[in-house]
């Protein structure tokens, strides 16, 4: 075990997933066929939504997301500063500005209380939607975000990208999946290799709104459709409605993805019992994300909060325990500080910042790995 690389996340390639894309590569469509449409309706089914839009990474999804729930120049739209940078720069893409809500210190989450302070210390109209992430795999409460953006005539783009399988429980008892469009206008997802469902790379946009998808289609593949051709006019003719981009996944990936997918709930529980594991462990020991009653967190990450972080990294990295940190607040970033987000008073984020740190998460981690990582982790805890 001491020579063997554990990293904090590791795709799962199994021989069903390289014969589906094997199958696919031998097949007449590499780009823009059948498996695309197949992965996209597999997937919606999945999270309980009406619509699902493939493509090529989660920042393409987010940016057209974006896009179409109106975001333009000028626009203003609340995000968390605990997230990758993504989260933010999506409304940066269209020229919109980017207002950071500070995080609750418990479930590492954006701020209900304080996203209701952002909003209601500005003029009506002021903002024009929010993008709360599902963060570590833990659910957001959309229901209370959505009340909250009733109130004020707002979008909410979810970020799902760490919580396909994620879910809670709202005030009517009814299961909502991270991304089934319930509450959100729209969801992410990620296929980012460390992510649930790996394709290598790519994402997944969700909806329950025709209009919304509509959009997410032209905007996918250069804003081009063939929806209005009559008989009159050839198989090759075309509109080019509106300015989109080259944001197309191809069918070997989606092949991938639905290999994959099947294989997400099982995954998803595996992920809990290491979580709970790591809980057991560490019990009085140090803080971890909670987790609310009537709430299942999907787990990308599991994260606890140490005093000496550099010193505990350093220590798991020589023992070839490649644990990570999430993430670096996005309001200090080199960018973002340059146009003057690092003003903002974010002391719940910047604190869960000093102290975090990513363990080891994912299905095909063995006991032995685990056991390892643990024991670790309480030897050095038990020199401090």
């Amino acid at each position: 075990m001491e020579n063997k690389i554990i990293p904090y996340g590791r795709q799962d390639i199994t021989e069903e997933d390289i014969k589906a894309v094997i199958e696919t590569l031998q097949s007449d469509f590499l780009t823009q066929g059948p498996k695309v449409k197949e992965f996209e309706d597999k997937f919606a089914a999945s999270v309980d939504a009406k619509y699902a839009v493939a493509v090529n990474n989660a920042t393409a999804g987010l940016h057209i997301g974006v896009m179409s729930l109106g975001l333009k120049e000028g626009d203003r739209v609340i995000t968390t500063p605990i997230t990758f940078a993504a989260s933010a720069n999506c409304a940066r893409f269209v020229g919109a500005e980017v207002w950071f809500a500070d995080i609750d210190r418990d479930t590492y989450l954006l701020s209900l209380v304080k996203t209701r302070e952002l909003i209601e210390s500005k003029p009506k109209g002021f903002f024009k939607g929010i993008i709360p992430v599902d963060f570590g795999g833990l659910p957001i409460d959309l229901e209370a975000f959505r009340a909250l953006a009733n109130e004020h005539n707002l979008w909410i783009l979810e970020d799902a990208c760490h919580a396909p399988g994620g879910y809670f429980l709202d005030s009517k008892n009814q299961k909502q999946f991270c991304g089934n469009g319930v509450y959100a206008d729209a969801a992410v997802f990620s296929f980012h290799p460390v992510k649930h469902i790996a394709c290598g790379e790519g994402g997944m946009v969700t909806t329950n709104s025709e209009e919304v998808y509509k959009k997410l289609l032209l905007l996918r593949s250069h804003g081009i459709t063939k929806e209005n051709m009559s008989e009159n006019q050839g198989g090759w003719f075309y509109e080019m409605q509106t300015l989109g981009f080259n944001y197309r996944i191809t069918d070997f990936q989606a092949a991938l993805g639905i290999s994959q997918l099947a294989r997400n709930e099982k995954g998803v529980i595996k992920r809990n019992e290491i979580a709970q594991k790591y809980k057991d462990a560490f019990e009085g020991k140090f803080k971890v994300q909670i987790l609310p009653d009537n709430f299942l967190n999907a787990h990308h990450l599991f994260i606890i909060e140490v005093e000496d972080r550099k010193g505990l990294y350093d220590y798991l990295h020589s023992n070839k325990i490649y644990a990570q940190i999430h993430y670096i607040p996005v309001h200090q970033l080199p960018y973002y500080k340059n146009i003057g987000y690092n003003e903002v008073n974010l002391s719940n984020s910047e604190d869960y910042y000093s102290k975090c740190i990513s363990l080891p998460m994912f299905p095909t981690l063995t006991a032995e790995e685990q056991d390892f990582v643990i024991e670790k982790i309480i030897s050095f805890h038990s020199k401090k």
